[in-house]
């Protein structure tokens, strides 16, 4: 299979091909089934019940990816891991697991406030390393959607990724429940009435407001507070 990876990321991949077959599978085997086994120690020890039934329902794209050694696997507990790290650290993971596959850039927002911050450091250091390698990448752009694939279910493991997330945050996901539509659309409606009474009543004020709340929400979003 040709290498679709970033040029630049050549260093973390030639260990491996200088070990010999055998150890280099133990080794990348071991460590993913270590790392799965912590994840779902502690997914478990949360939501028993939820983290048994998510664990059937991706089995066989867990088992799929333990068995061909693919690293999406390895990417997505790397993008677990992070939920438990530093911010810097947390940054760190996510823009090489963004930058090795596309896919993880969507778990961008489920990181920690100052996590994501330096997610967005890290990944203008990866594309001014891009840019550097720029022959190279064009080549590797060219090889990477020239090449042909199969249905791609083993990325379904990524959805792992998000447990940590989701075991803290169980309400975040009320939305899933019909019973809950009516008053979310009732409050949403509310809302709705209360800005458009304002606006009628001093637009220049209003959107005053609508900036000061946007600039809290960004700065909170960053984890610089309100």
């Amino acid at each position: 299979m040709p290498y679709v990876y970033s040029p630049w990321m050549l260093p973390l991949f030639v260990p491996w091909s200088i070990m010999p077959w055998d150890v280099a599978w133990f080794v990348w085997r071991g460590a993913t089934v270590i790392g799965l086994l912590w994840s779902v120690h502690w997914a478990y020890s949360r939501r028993p019940m939820t983290t048994a039934i998510l664990l059937v329902l991706l089995a066989f794209p867990l088992a799929a990816n333990l068995d061909t050694g693919n690293i999406n696997l390895p990417l997505a507990l790397l993008l677990f891991a992070a939920q438990f790290s530093t911010p810097v650290a947390t940054g760190l993971l996510w823009m090489i697991a963004t930058t090795v596959k596309w896919v993880p850039v969507v778990f961008w927002p489920f990181m920690s406030p100052r996590g994501r911050l330096w997610g967005l450091i890290w990944l203008v250091f990866a594309l001014i390393l891009t840019a550097l390698t720029l022959p190279q990448t064009l080549v590797q752009l060219q090889v990477l959607f020239s090449f042909q694939r199969p249905l791609r279910i083993d990325y379904l493991v990524f959805v792992w990724a998000i447990v940590p997330w989701a075991w803290r945050h169980p309400e975040a996901f009320r939305w899933l429940i019909p019973s809950t539509w009516p008053g979310a659309a009732q409050a949403g409606a509310a809302a709705a009435r209360l800005w458009r009474d304002h606006w009628r009543r001093s637009p220049e004020r209003t959107t005053e407001t609508w900036r000061r709340v946007m600039r809290a929400r960004v700065r909170a979003f960053f984890g610089f507070g309100v």
